[in-house]
């Protein structure tokens, strides 16, 4: 069912004027926004510094892409400090609010302007230096690359459903291993910007929290040579893995299962991964802030929800699968014990994953109880690396994607033999 009216354009006659006067642009700097007063300013005048410092030669633009802000975004976005010679645009998108439309209207201009290359920033960064700028244009406008994902430094508790689902899975489904594939800031040409404009799918959740992987996921897929750019330590608002998960992660692993359907015929035959060359930067490194994270919580969440799910889980989940995962919740009802091994987790994924492809039900549903499950692997994972460093951590991270590697066997076979 459509999320609200289709549009066939995202853009309001301001920004199709503003484009008709500016004729075309170099680089385009987009920046989706909603309710982000108090870092707009800073993330605009930054970018427009690295575009001035390392490009100077090149006609620029920045477009602040907002979803109506009931704050001072927009206000505050028109009182940046701008760099002579680098336009700007401050403008409401037409469409389903949400993060997809918003750089959905980033994708037209860039086509209309006939861009060569664009970098997208989250409008909450504290962290974005002009460095940023040059490492997610320079491998575009250098031909290198058509698409260049974000490289972060980032806390061992931050970014858990890239970490345990979205890395792993983008890794074993299409032999890349590119570690952030949602990282929200990336760079990319003009024609694929012009390939993300034509697609129908702005009544879906792409239109939201799913546009990061369905960027990513395309750009493999459609054959875009992809490099990842080092940009230090990611800085914004950080979350409680139990305490903030919203709608992204409906919104993320849906878009992800979904793909999965589209891109089948590529992803099947691929076997084990291949590493995705890292731009370095010698550039000062941002030191990483710590996440909270509540363990009862996350504890509480996985049995409560496995309590209430167990028949669904007994139907989507192999049986021995889910045998080994029902022996794992009593464990953690008795407290005796919060392993959840990368192993197991593999299997439960690809489950879903599997099951998703071929539910004639409500998909949504199916999605949202992975959720406990995602609780519990989270506590499991809490447990193994609390008193570990980052390094340590980030070994765990590696060791799982290996696993899901491993299994994916498990996940072809069981998909080969509903096909028949």
């Amino acid at each position: 069912m459509p999320l609200t009216k289709q549009y066939s354009t995202s853009l309001r006659d301001d920004v199709r004027d503003w484009i008709d006067k500016l004729e075309y642009v170099d680089i385009l700097v987009g920046i989706p926004s909603y309710n982000n007063d108090d870092t707009i300013g800073n993330v605009i005048k930054i970018a427009a510094e690295g575009l001035k410092k390392y490009f100077p030669q090149k006609r620029t633009a920045i477009l602040v892409s907002d979803g109506g802000s009931l704050d001072d975004t927009r206000e505050n976005a028109l009182r940046a400090e701008m760099p002579q010679g680098v336009a700007l645009k401050v403008a409401i998108y037409r469409g389903f609010p949400g993060k997809g439309t918003s750089l959905r209207a980033i994708f037209e201009a860039a086509y209309k302007l006939r861009a060569d290359a664009c970098a997208v920033f989250d409008s909450d960064l504290r962290s974005i230096n002009p460095e940023w700028v040059k490492q997610l244009i320079n491998p575009i406008i250098s031909r290198k690359a058509g698409y260049v994902a974000p490289y972060y430094k980032r806390h061992k508790f931050d970014g858990t459903i890239t970490n345990h689902i979205i890395y792993p899975m983008t890794r074993a489904l299409y032999g890349l291993r590119i570690r952030q594939p949602i990282g929200g800031d990336f760079g990319f040409c003009g024609e694929l910007a012009g390939l993300y404009a034509s697609r129908n799918i702005w009544d879906t959740d792409v239109a939201k929290f799913g546009i990061d992987i369905w960027m990513t996921t395309l750009a493999i897929n459609e054959g875009f040579n992809i490099v990842q750019a080092e940009l230090g330590a990611k800085i914004h608002a950080p979350k409680d893995p139990a305490a903030d998960l919203g709608p992204m992660f409906y919104q993320v692993v849906s878009t992800l299962f979904y793909l999965m359907g589209d891109y089948e015929r590529n992803w099947i035959s691929i076997t084990g991964s291949k590493e995705v060359e890292l731009i370095k930067d010698s550039g000062k490194i941002a030191k990483v802030l710590p996440v909270p994270v509540s363990l009862n919580r996350l504890v509480e969440e996985f049995t409560d929800g496995f309590s209430h799910f167990k028949s669904f889980y007994k139907e989507v989940l192999d049986p021995e699968t889910f045998k080994d995962l029902n022996r794992i919740y009593r464990n953690f009802s008795k407290g005796t014990s919060w392993d959840f091994p990368p192993d197991l987790w593999s299997k439960v994924i690809y489950d879903f994953a599997y099951t998703y492809q071929m539910w004639k039900r409500n998909r949504r549903r199916l999605v949202d109880i992975i959720t406990p499950l995602y609780f519990g692997h989270t506590a499991s994972y809490y447990e193994d690396v609390k008193d570990k460093n980052e390094v340590e951590a980030e070994e765990y991270i590696e060791n799982q994607a290996e696993e899901f590697e491993k299994n994916k066997p498990y996940l072809v076979n069981k998909i080969k033999i509903w096909e028949e």
